[in-house]
């Protein structure tokens, strides 16, 4: 039988959020998710319950969270939140599965979300206490390097770091690869070293595509046996930390790639490459002097 991928869409959130300007109309978002379920996603992050204050692209989150569990009761949707606040928000309105993200990096977890370890673990134990019928991701920040403490050798060190997670209840990591520090080899010292330790753990990966390996990374971990792999529409976003770098992996790159080798994505690529398309012409329509430029099919951002 062809193997199943299933390629995970978070430009919506991911890359939206790192659109250099204040706000994205709600219909043009909206507009995109149609096109993306059209052209055959069917895994969405689609947005972030934070303060509006630090994101205010994603302001519209409950909007859109309405939206898409009505129009699409059977895709499998979830959305980002950094504490019990962004949990019962999503909760109330109906989403029973989120993203919740802490950094391996001590400095990089109180750069990015301003909280300790303990404080994280605490605050991923109360929404688990909270809501036991919801399903958290955990999205594990800096996996394989942090942009202050240098790139991570030793996988033992997730491993250990996970264990709390564990015993507290869970079920689903995704390996983020936050500035594009990880390698191969690597890769394959990490996921071995997680399936040996906790082989009920279902393993997700997100990598970007800062030094060119966003590509051959996700192979790896296909070829590890991981099933469930993060890009982003046109290759939006990244992370602030790694300034100038090319963001996430390309959804399309990565569904031609697929498609190609004959896995079963069970996604259009010509219809994607024409939503990337649209999406960089709709966003530069939306703001004077935003450019986005299509490369070799992949739309790159830059500044406003």
């Amino acid at each position: 039988m062809t193997r199943k991928i299933e390629v995970i869409e978070v430009g919506t959130r991911d890359g939206f959020q790192s659109v250099n300007c204040s706000t994205i109309p709600t219909d043009l978002k909206l507009h995109i998710i149609d096109e993306l379920v059209g052209a055959g996603i069917k895994h969405l992050e689609y947005t972030s319950f934070v303060s509006p204050k630090a994101i205010p692209q994603l302001a519209d989150a409950a909007e859109v969270t309405n939206y898409v569990l009505e129009r699409y009761p059977e895709l499998d949707v979830f959305a980002l939140v950094p504490n019990m606040r962004g949990a019962s928000s999503a909760y109330e309105l109906g989403l029973k599965k989120v993203v919740y993200v802490v950094s391996l990096s001590k400095s990089h977890n109180k750069a990015n979300i301003n909280r300790t370890h303990e404080e994280s673990l605490n605050g991923y134990k109360e929404i688990k206490k909270a809501y036991s019928d919801m399903n958290i991701i955990l999205d594990l920040a800096t996996a394989f390097g942090c942009p202050f403490e240098g790139k991570y050798q030793d996988p033992r060190q997730v491993v250990s770091f996970l264990k709390d997670y564990i015993d507290a209840g869970l079920k689903t990591c995704c390996l983020c690869d936050t500035i594009g520090i990880a390698d191969p080899m690597q890769i394959k010292s990490l996921v071995r070293a997680l399936n040996q330790s906790y082989p009920g753990l279902e393993l997700m990966v997100h990598f970007h595509d800062t030094r060119g390996l966003g590509m051959v990374n996700t192979l790896t971990a296909i070829d590890m046996g991981i099933d469930r792999v993060q890009s982003a529409l046109g290759g939006l976003g990244g992370c602030p930390f790694a300034p100038g770098a090319s963001g996430n992996l390309s959804t399309e790159d990565l569904v031609w790639m697929l498609n190609e080798m004959g896995y079963d994505t069970g996604i259009s690529f010509s219809r994607l490459l024409q939503t990337a398309k649209a999406q960089e012409i709709q966003i530069k329509g939306q703001y004077s002097g935003h450019q986005i430029h299509i490369k070799s099919g992949v739309a790159k951002q830059t500044e406003c």
